[in-house]
């Protein structure tokens, strides 16, 4: 069914994504981009959902289109509980679960709620697929070393799963036959262990676990970390803002830009060179990591995200991993057309909806 209509919303700190996929190719790809002046202007992410509606209205009335006319709207998964990947329903308890601020809270929370308005409003399904929280860690994965503290899975679950499924196809296999190594290398960095369509084990990348990223601190020594937090020179929002936001590249060089950053190392920058090499060295640790993880029986690696374009970049990391198993490019975030497949998969009837319970 690609001649269904498809609306896709997926608002980010700064901006807000509008699609609309049609006759299998997005006919509207757009991104709003907020200013941080406007953004002040709101106390909490909740008030901004007039804005961020606008917004989207904005978009399909200046391509000649409207919400009723759509035959669904997806949304990217707002902070939920934890649940298997699949594609979901946007439902009551999905929303009062975003609302409470239990699993976190971020813009895509707002757009959920616009999303699931929408459909209401206009009688339209509405859906999300693999949300951040998407939780399919094997046991031993969720052990911490204290019982105080159990591992989460929270990281780039949407396009790990899209990029996985791609690969397959490529590997002219099933994403339930295979295992794969996949790694979203983008603002925060996510390094998955894809066992027979279930990631068994994944960094937390929203707090900042695993590698360094451009602007997340990753895996720190535990007792420093301890001791920086007690030192009486940061408050407990100052050490979070350390280790997400503030972290990784933009801590040790002022920026979060990787083309700023290769034009640095490029002049003879020795500092930005380290760095940039630090970050790769630890990614590719987490690739050895979850290559042992899959006890060496790895069908390939798959590189996705926005830092795939480094030409610098993918020079450093595929000396230190393509031993393991051959190496997939698929650059960019690809979450619009990633949700997008997940509707037309259940349409198509290739996949049925997952339950939220």
């Amino acid at each position: 069914m690609n001649s269904a209509k498809i609306l896709i919303i997926n608002p980010g700190s700064t901006s807000t994504k509008i699609g609309v996929h049609l006759d299998g190719e997005m006919k509207v790809n757009e991104s709003v981009k907020h200013a941080d002046e406007e953004l002040r202007k709101f106390p909490t992410i909740w008030h901004q959902y007039d804005y961020r509606k606008e917004a989207i209205l904005g978009v399909l009335s200046d391509n000649g289109l409207s919400v009723s006319e759509m035959n669904a709207i997806a949304c990217r998964g707002g902070n939920v509980k934890p649940l298997p990947g699949g594609t979901y329903r946007v439902c009551n308890r999905m929303i009062e679960d975003m609302k409470s601020g239990i699993y976190g809270a971020h813009p895509i929370n707002v757009g959920g709620l616009v999303a699931y308005d929408l459909g209401r409003e206009h009688d339209i399904p509405v859906f999300t697929a693999d949300p951040p929280m998407t939780d399919e860690l094997c046991t031993s994965a969720r052990y911490s070393g204290i019982p105080q503290i159990a591992r989460q899975s929270s990281f780039h679950a949407l396009n790990q799963k899209a990029t996985a499924r791609k690969v397959s196809v490529e590997l002219g296999k099933n994403y339930q036959d295979v295992n794969l190594i996949v790694v979203h290398l983008g603002g925060g960095i996510s390094v998955g262990a894809h066992r027979n369509g279930k990631i068994i084990d994944v960094n937390n990348a929203l707090d900042g676990d695993g590698a360094f990223s451009p602007e997340r601190a990753g895996t720190l020594p535990a007792g420093d970390l301890v001791k920086l937090c007690f030192s009486g020179e940061y408050t407990k929002d100052e050490v979070l803002k350390l280790l997400t936001g503030r972290g990784g590249l933009y801590a040790y060089l002022g920026t979060t830009n990787a083309i700023e950053i290769e034009r640095r190392i490029a002049q003879g920058d020795q500092k930005a060179a380290e760095v940039y090499e630090a970050m790769v060295f630890q990614v590719a640790k987490e690739v050895g990591a979850a290559a042992a993880v899959l006890e060496g029986k790895v069908d390939a690696i798959a590189l996705t995200g926005s830092l795939v374009y480094s030409k610098v970049l993918l020079e450093s990391l595929l000396k230190k991993i393509s031993f393991i198993a051959p190496v997939h490019l698929n650059p960019g975030e690809n979450e619009m057309e990633a949700l997008a497949d997940a509707v037309l998969r259940y349409f198509n009837r290739e996949e049925e909806l997952a339950v939220y319970s």
